[in-house]
C-alpha cells in the first residue's frame, strides 16, 4: 500500500512537471516581444518567426514526451515486485549514458564531535617532538664523529654516580630472520633449532641466566618438533623470568610494505600461539631489524597491552640529534590523540648496529674485545684487529675497567642511570661453546663489578622487560607510565638512512609481484574467514557440521601464517635472495589455492536455500574459482565463462561489513548475453571487447560489466543466459590514441572504434563525477579530479 501511494505521488508529481514546462514554453512564445509591433498586425517575416517558435515547442515536447515514458518504464519497474523494496537498478537514456539511482539510505551520517577526538583540540601535554618539524630543523649533515662516526665525543665525571649507582642489563638475544640468505626451513634446520635447544639446557645451568626470543613462528616450528620434558622445561623457563619472549608476533614485521591488517593478524596469530602453547602475555616490544619505523607499530603494540617498546634503525642523524638531546628515551604518542591514550615508552638504540661491537658503547673497537664469540680461534674476529680475551683473574681488574668506561659513556646519553646493554646478533647462540663463552666470561665482570661498592654500578643479565622495570622503579611511575620530565613524540622514522647518506627506501617498491599477491592473499583470507564462520556457525546450529568440511580450519590457519610470515622485514620487503624469494611466493600461492576452497566450499553451503541437500565432494566442487595462477611468479588468468542454453549463475561475494554497490566484470565467450538478477529480474549490462594488448583483442572473449548491489557480509547470485537484451545492453564504445606510432588495431564489428592521433598534447576522458587527464606522449596517467553537480541554482 506505501509502494502504491509512493507511485502514485510520483505520477502527480511528473504530470504537473509536464504541465508546468508547457506553460513556460507558451508563455515564451506569448512574450516574444516582436508579437506586438504594428499594433498585433503580423507581417509575413514575424510569422515565420512564430512558426520557428512553434517548431521549437514540438521538438520540446517530444523530448519531454520521451522522458517522461522512461520515468514511466522506471515507475513500472519499481511496481513489478511489490511484494518486497524496490531494486535500485540503473537505466538507460536516450542520450546513450546510464543513470545510477540514488542509494536506498543515506552514504553519508552525521558525525557527532566525539567520533573524532582530534577534532576537539589538544586537552593534554602536546609533543615536544614532532618529526616532520624535527626533520626540517635537521642539517643531515655527516661529520665524522670520532670512534662513533655517526655521532659524537662522549665525556663524563667519574662522580657523576656517586648519588645513585649506575644499573647495567646486559640482554643476551638472537636475532633470527625468518628467511634472507637462506630460507625459512634451512634457517631452522641449520642453525634455529639448535639455538633454542641449546637455550634450554643452558638457562637451567645457572638462574642468573637471561635470554630474549621474538620470532614466534620459528619458536612455533621447534616447539612441535620438541618432547614433553624439553616443553616443561621452557614453561618454567618462561613462568621465572630466565626466557622473554618480546614482542610476540609471528615475525618481526616490516613496518613500511605491510597492510595494517596484517601486521594485527601476524600479531594475534603470536600472541595466541603463545597464551595457549606457554600461558606468557608479552609485554615489552622488540624491532630491532625493521628498515625504519612506522607510528602504527606503536599504536598497535599498546592496544596489544603491551607498555615499554624498542627500536634500532633510525636514520643517524636523528639518532645524534636524540642522543645531544637526552631524548634516545620517550612516550611515543599518536599524531591525533589529544588525551594520551595511546602512548606507549619507547626506547631506541643509539648507535650503529644491533650486533655486540655497537651496543656496549660508542666505540666499536673496544666493544668488539667483549664479544667472546670472536675468541682467537673461532670463525669470526673483530674487524678492528683487536681480539678478545677470556676475563681471568689476572686481567679482570683491566678488562672492567675498559668496558665499564663504555658503559659510562653511553648511559650519558640518557635521564635515568639504568642502561641497556644488548649481546647478540643474527642467528647467535647456534653452538653451545658461544653459550659458554658469553655468560661464564660476563659473569665473571658482573662478579667484579658488583663486589666494589665504590665503582658505583650493578650489572646483571636481563631481559627487555627486566630493564624497563628498572627504570620504572628508578623514576618512580608504573609500568607504562611517562616517568618525570621525559619527552612525548609524535610522528615516524622514515626514510632510514644507516650511515654516508645510504638511504633504504628502494625496498618500498622492490618486487611489486610479490607485494600484489601479498594482498590478493590478505583480502581471501578476509573472505574466507567470514564465509567460514558464518558455514561453519550456521551447520552447527542446524545439526549438520558432520557433512560440513570443519578441516577447513586448518587451511584457514595455515593461510595465516603464511601471510604473517611474509610480512618479515626481509620478505614483503624484497631484500631476500631469489630463492628465498622464489620459497615465499610458493608458500603464498599453495596458501591462495586453499583459501579458494575453503571460499568455495563455505559458499555451497550458504547459497543452498535447503541445506539438507549439501553434500561434500572435494573430487567434484560445486563452484569453480574466479581465476587460476598456474605458478608463484604467474599473473592470474581469469574464468572465461561458457554460455550455453542453460542458465549459468555466478555467486558474488562481499566481505565488507557495510553494503556495497560496485561493478563487477566478468568474461564470456559469447556477446550475445543477458544477465538477470537471482530473481530473475534483468539487469543493466555493458559489453566490451576483452584486450590482450593496447591494440589487441581477444577472440571469442568478452566482458560483461553489471553494476549490483551486494548485502552487507552477504553473498549475491546473477544468471547469465544467451540472448541480447537492446534496451538494457550498451555496447561499449572505444578510442584508441596513437602518437606517432604506425600499429594495426584490431577491430570488432559489434563494438565502435575510432582510432585517433593523440599528437603530443594531453587528452582527457570525463564523466559525470570525475575526469582524468592522460599524457599525449606516453599514455600514461598525469592527473585527475572530481567533478561537482549543482544541487540547487546557488549550489557549487
Amino acid at each position: 500500500m506505501k509502494l502504491k501511494k509512493q507511485v502514485t505521488v510520483c505520477g502527480a508529481a511528473i504530470f504537473c512537471v509536464a504541465v508546468f514546462s508547457l506553460y513556460l514554453m507558451l508563455d515564451r512564445v506569448q512574450h516574444d516581444p516582436t508579437r506586438h509591433q504594428n499594433g498585433g498586425n503580423f507581417p509575413r517575416s514575424q510569422i515565420s518567426v512564430l512558426q520557428n517558435r512553434i517548431e521549437q515547442l514540438e521538438q520540446l515536447l517530444e523530448e519531454n514526451h520521451e522522458i517522461i515514458s522512461h520515468i514511466k518504464d522506471s515507475v513500472l519497474e519499481l511496481t513489478a515486485n511489490a511484494e518486497g523494496p524496490p531494486a535500485m537498478l540503473p537505466y538507460y537514456t536516450v542520450n546513450g549514458s546510464w543513470v545510477v539511482p540514488p542509494e536506498p539510505r543515506p552514504s553519508f551520517f552525521s558525525i557527532s564531535p566525539q567520533d573524532c577526538q582530534f577534532a576537539l583540540g589538544g586537552r593534554g601535554q602536546k609533543p615536544e617532538l614532532q618529526m616532520l618539524t624535527v626533520s626540517e630543523e635537521l642539517p643531515f649533515d655527516n661529520v665524522d664523529g670520532g670512534v662513533w662516526r655517526q655521532g659524537f665525543d662522549i665525556s663524563y665525571d667519574p662522580h657523576d654516580w656517586d648519588a645513585e649507582d649506575l644499573q647495567v642489563f646486559v640482554v643476551p638475544h638472537s636475532h633470527n630472520d625468518p628467511g634472507w640468505i637462506k630460507t625459512f626451513d634451512k634457517y631452522y634446520t641449520e642453525q634455529t633449532q639448535h639455538i633454542l635447544n641449546s637455550m634450554v639446557s643452558k638457562l637451567q645451568e645457572d638462574p642468573r641466566r637471561r635470554f630474549l626470543w621474538a620470532e614466534v613462528s620459528f619458536f612455533a616450528k621447534w616447539w612441535d618438533n620438541i618432547n614433553a620434558q624439553k616443553r616443561a622445561a621452557v614453561r618454567r623457563l618462561v613462568g621465572n623470568g630466565q626466557l622473554e619472549i618480546a614482542t610476540g608476533g609471528w615475525v618481526m614485521p616490516d613496518e613500511a610494505n605491510s597492510h595494517y591488517f596484517a601486521l594485527i593478524d601476524q600479531l594475534i596469530e603470536g600472541h595466541q600461539w603463545l597464551e595457549r602453547n606457554l600461558g606468557a602475555t608479552p609485554r615489552s616490544g622488540w624491532a630491532v631489524d625493521p628498515f625504519g619505523h612506522s607510528s602504527t607499530m606503536p599504536y598497535l603494540l599498546r592496544r596489544a597491552n603491551l607498555t615499554s617498546m624498542l627500536i634500532q634503525r633510525v636514520h643517524y642523524a636523528i639518532k645524534k640529534h636524540f642522543a645531544a638531546t637526552h631524548s634516545l628515551e620517550f612516550m611515543w604518542r599518536q599524531t591525533w590523540d589529544s588525551d594520551s591514550s595511546t602512548d606507549i615508552f619507547c626506547h631506541m638504540m643509539p648507535f650503529y648496529s644491533y650486533d655486540v661491537p655497537h651496543t656496549c658503547g660508542p666505540d666499536p673497537k673496544i666493544c668488539c674485545q667483549f664479544d667472546f664469540k670472536r675468541l682467537p680461534g673461532g670463525r669470526i674476529n673483530c674487524p678492528w684487529k683487536v681480539p678478545p680475551r677470556a676475563i681471568t683473574e689476572a686481567n679482570v681488574a683491566e678488562r672492567a675497567a675498559l668496558l665499564l668506561d663504555q658503559y659510562r659513556k653511553k648511559s650519558r646519553l640518557f635521564r635515568s642511570n639504568v642502561l641497556l646493554v644488548p649481546l647478540g646478533d643474527d642467528f647467535r647462540y647456534d653452538k653451545p661453546q658461544e653459550w659458554d663463552a658469553q655468560f661464564f666470561n660476563y659473569q665473571r665482570l658482573f662478579d667484579f663489578f658488583n663486589s666494589r661498592p665504590n665503582l658505583h654500578v650493578q650489572a646483571q643479565f636481563g631481559t627487555l622487560s627486566d630493564y624497563f622495570d628498572a627504570l620504572y622503579k628508578r623514576t618512580g611511575v608504573e609500568p607504562g607510565a611517562r616517568p618525570p620530565g621525559f619527552p612525548v613524540l609524535s610522528g615516524d622514522f622514515f626514510s632510514y638512512a644507516d650511515r654516508e647518506d645510504h638511504y633504504w627506501t628502494g625496498y618500498y617498491t622492490s618486487r611489486p609481484f610479490y607485494k600484489s599477491l601479498d594482498r590478493v592473499l590478505e583480502a581471501h583470507l578476509r573472505g574466507a574467514e567470514v564465509l567460514y564462520s558464518l558455514a561453519a556457525a550456521h551447520s552447527r546450529h542446524s545439526g549438520l557440521a558432520g557433512r560440513y568440511p570443519l578441516s577447513d580450519f586448518t587451511l584457514l590457519t595455515e593461510a595465516r601464517r603464511t601471510l604473517g610470515l611474509f610480512q618479515h622485514h626481509d620478505a614483503i620487503t624484497g631484500t631476500a635472495k631469489e630463492a628465498v624469494v622464489v620459497d615465499y611466493g610458493v608458500r603464498l600461492l599453495r596458501s591462495l589455492v586453499n583459501l579458494k576452497q575453503v571460499i568455495i566450499h563455505a559458499a555451497h553451503y550458504l547459497v543452498l536455500g535447503d541445506k539438507e541437500t549439501y553434500h561434500f565432494d572435494p573430487e567434484a566442487p560445486f563452484l569453480q574459482v574466479d581465476d587460476t595462477r598456474l605458478s608463484h611468479d604467474a599473473l592470474p588468468e581469469r574464468t572465461v565463462i561458457q554460455l550455453d542454453s542453460s542458465p549459468r549463475f555466478v555467486v558474488l561475494f562481499n566481505p565488507l561489513e557495510q553494503e556495497r554497490f560496485s561493478m563487477v566484470s566478468l568474461l564470456v565467450n559469447s556477446p550475445r548475453v543477458r544477465v538477470l538478477s537471482e530473481e530473475g529480474q534483468p539487469l543493466a549490462v555493458q559489453i566490451s571487447a576483452h584486450w590482450s594488448s593496447a591494440t589487441e583483442v581477444v577472440p571469442d572473449v568478452y566482458q560483461v560489466s553489471v553494476p549490483v548491489r551486494l548485502p552487507a557480509l552477504g553473498l549475491g547470485v546473477l544468471q547469465l543466459q544467451l540472448g541480447l537484451d537492446g534496451h538494457r545492453t550498451l555496447p561499449s564504445s572505444v578510442r584508441v590514441y596513437l602518437h606517432g606510432r604506425q600499429l594495426s588495431v584490431s577491430r570488432h564489428e559489434a563494438f565502435p572504434l575510432r582510432v585517433i592521433d593523440s599528437g603530443s598534447s594531453d587528452f582527457a576522458l570525463s564523466n559525470r563525477y570525475m575526469q582524468v587527464w592522460f599524457s599525449g606522449l606516453t599514455g600514461l596517467l598525469k592527473g585527475s579530479g572530481l567533478c561537482f553537480l549543482a544541487e540547487h541554482p546557488k549550489g557549487g
